[in-house]
């Protein structure tokens, strides 16, 4: 099994249409290149639920995968309704996640405020299926955007990094399904 040496090869970025998508959906953002220095911030690693794992040979494998956008407050990080093929970790920045009410396009409902080292969209990243809610910049923002074509680009190249980020991901979807569980049974006890 190849150890944490063997990553420090040559670092891969994503082919050029691995990203197009991305880019396409998130015009509206700047785009600041390639997330190099993702293992330079010991603290994101530390306080990050994705990253807390990863040592820094495998966050610099990891950050080669990624590119960095930058959003202002009050612009559009993640669009409900949407179908995308990526997803986002936060590097820094507040971002509010709200979903519309059912049948108004003017109210809306929040759901939380996620701050550095949050992931947003995973869950539609992986099974293709329209943005649950919208996340939208309260502070300027600035995320690390990681798309379905780079996570198998990792697959093939780096196996070990591309296996803990998907069992990182797996842990993060149900946690947040134990929570929602949670709250469900929290509501029908109080009826």
């Amino acid at each position: 099994m190849a150890g944490p040496d063997s990553l420090a090869g040559p670092q891969r970025t994503p082919a050029p249409n691995a990203i197009s998508g991305a880019q396409r959906d998130l015009a509206h953002l700047q785009w600041l290149g390639p997330c190099e220095a993702l293992a330079s911030r010991p603290d994101l690693l530390a306080h990050s639920p994705l990253l807390d794992d990863f040592t820094p040979a495998e966050a610099a494998v990891l950050g080669s995968a990624l590119h960095r956008v930058s959003a202002q407050p009050g612009q559009v990080l993640i669009e409900e309704g949407r179908i995308n093929d990526w997803m986002m970790l936060l590097i820094s920045g507040t971002v509010d996640v709200v979903k519309r009410q059912q049948g108004s396009d003017t109210e809306i409902t929040r759901l939380g405020v996620v701050k550095e080292g949050a992931v947003l969209g995973e869950m539609s990243m992986l099974d293709k299926e329209p943005r649950y809610a919208s996340c939208i910049a309260i502070t300027p923002v600035e995320a690390a955007v990681l798309t379905r074509a780079a996570v198998a680009t990792l697959i093939a190249h780096h196996p070990q990094v591309a296996a803990k980020l998907l069992v990182k991901l797996t842990q993060l979807l149900a946690q947040r399904l134990r929570n929602t569980s949670n709250q469900v049974l929290k509501l029908l006890r109080n009826k």
